[in-house]
């Protein structure tokens, strides 16, 4: 049994409160003038995410018509081949349907440059192309690094040198320059703080936007919303009504083309360290004083100083399981092991499944235990937050009632929402009971298509506002907590992989992890 809350405005909803929604709505933000420059703009993050991101910014009108995009990479193209990349990429990768004249709009501020970017004259060009530009398309720059993170310090620092890091001449007051760094960030502790050393001599924290895709999300970014601004859940979202909360992260997919990249990086270093640490963050943390930028990110940080250490060596160890998948089979099709993937060693003992367990020492959570766990090659594409509560006493309803714990499920991807399950009687004269769910879908409540995760980040980068991106010392504490899981299993590597098949929920020792407190997975 499913029941569908309905929104104002959406359909079968009062017809007179549709105007006030969609009045509601109509409160966009539009980003000021600005040139955004991105380095790796022949790449295929900039094809599929970037690009699109952008058109679809600029044919919703958030961007200020005299928008500007200079392109640099070592692809040898002329700025009539870039341009006509980027239009098949929203059209065939992106599946948008591109409009001639929103096109030409967009197109009119495309430039492109070719070069090394260790080469000093690239950023002399670039700054007199952006000197050329200024004037007409606004003095504000943005720099995105869409390139392997070995790049990033080199990028950083030349455009120190070309003074880049700071408004160009002549520009007013107000002008602002800013730089979006992609993750990775960093492979472990020392070298993320490296890493952020290095940008620190050339930025300014505030100027600096570690972008992670998945605090883009619709779903994500509502977590602090349905928390906040309703009054039913904040009393129970504590230690004395939560059992325990489960992290979920699940592909279908395998590692496709990327298997050079996953044989440094793995499951934990590719998902957990990052996107689910910032989910864990989102959902844990306290109430800010206000909905900005700094008071947010002062509570996730503070939440995740309280997540407990997982220990060294063996210690660490106990607190997580790891996996790797051989053969299987996905929607019915025969798929390969991941050591059969291309660029992967036959022998490889990289994770591709990882979770743990953590604790949070803090007045709200203290004895709540989080499960995190991310896999590749799982039956389905899944992410969600499952908040499990404690069981009341039932024997009112007999020795032999089952009754399942009521579970607020948060659904980031796919089909985007919200599901609380509880416990109806059945219909009938017996006294017989079952779990339903009250759910509400993103896509069938709301009469507007939501945006694009880069859309929404790439706008706010644009408008200064940095609530979404990760800052230096929520980075480092991040890496705090999962490098020494990380030395533990390099130290050891897994002599079992692989240890469960393509198309399965993950290897045995998951599921006995949780099943010795009593608990166990749930099933997306």
């Amino acid at each position: 049994m499913t029941t569908t809350l309905t929104p104002p405005g959406a359909a079968g909803a009062p017809a007179a409160l549709s105007e006030s929604l969609r009045a509601g709505m109509r409160l966009e933000r539009t980003a000021p003038p600005c040139i955004l420059v991105i380095f790796g703009a022949s790449g295929d993050l900039t094809r599929r995410k970037l690009m699109p991101a952008l058109y679809s910014l600029m044919r919703a009108q958030r961007l200020a018509p005299s928008f500007a995009v200079v392109g640099v990479s070592s692809t040898e193209w002329r700025r009539e081949q870039f341009v006509e990349e980027m239009r098949a990429a929203v059209r065939d990768l992106a599946g948008l349907r591109v409009e001639e004249d929103c096109w030409q709009s967009f197109a009119r501020n495309l430039r492109y440059l070719s070069g090394d970017f260790d080469d000093r004259g690239v950023y002399e060009q670039l700054k007199q192309e952006l000197a050329g530009l200024a004037p007409a398309c606004g003095f504000n720059l943005i720099f995105y690094l869409a390139t392997p993170p070995s790049l990033f310090p080199v990028i950083a620092g030349h455009l120190g040198q070309a003074e880049l890091n700071r408004p160009l001449p002549g520009a007013p007051p107000e002008a602002w320059a800013r730089i979006i760094i992609e993750k990775p960030f960093g492979r472990d502790l020392a070298s993320a703080r490296q890493l952020n050393q290095t940008i620190h001599q050339v930025f300014e924290e505030e100027q600096i936007y570690r972008i992670d895709h998945y605090l883009g999300k619709e779903t994500v970014r509502n977590i602090l919303v349905f928390r906040f601004a309703n009054g039913i859940f904040e009393p129970i979202w504590n230690r004395r009504y939560v059992d325990h909360v489960q992290i979920t992260v699940a592909e279908s997919l395998g590692v496709e083309q990327r298997g050079r990249y996953y044989e440094e990086a793995g499951a934990l270093r590719d998902m957990i360290q990052n996107h689910l640490l910032q989910v864990l963050a989102i959902v844990a943390m306290e109430a800010p004083a206000r909905f900005e930028s700094e008071p947010v990110r002062d509570e996730k940080m503070k939440l995740l100083q309280s997540v407990c250490a997982l220990g060294q060596g063996e210690t660490a160890m106990a607190k997580a399981v790891r996996g790797q998948y051989g053969p299987g089979i996905i929607l019915g099709q025969p798929v390969p092991g991941y050591r059969e993937e291309p660029d992967v060693s036959p022998a490889s003992t990289r994770e591709t499944f990882a979770a743990l367990k953590l604790t949070i020492e803090n007045w709200r959570w203290a004895g709540v235990p989080f499960y995190l766990r991310s896999g590749k090659r799982l039956p389905k594409r899944a992410s969600e937050v499952a908040i499990v509560f404690k069981s009341p006493p039932y024997l009112m309803f007999g020795a032999e009632a089952r009754i399942e714990p009521n579970t607020l499920v948060i659904r980031i991807q796919p089909d985007e929402g919200i599901a609380l399950r509880f416990e109806a009687k059945v219909p009938g004269t017996d006294v017989r009971l079952r779990p339903v769910d009250m759910d509400f879908h993103y896509g069938s409540s709301f009469g507007e298509p939501q945006p694009e995760a880069y859309e929404t980040l790439l706008l706010d980068a644009m408008l200064g506002e940095s609530m979404l991106f990760a800052r230096y010392d929520f980075v480092e504490t991040a890496w705090s907590l999962t490098t020494p899981l990380l030395e533990a299993w390099e130290a050891q590597p897994a002599a079992n992989f692989p240890n469960y098949a393509a198309g399965t929920w993950g290897p045995a020792e998951a599921d006995e992890f949780l099943a010795r407190e009593g608990r166990a997975w749930r099933r997306p």
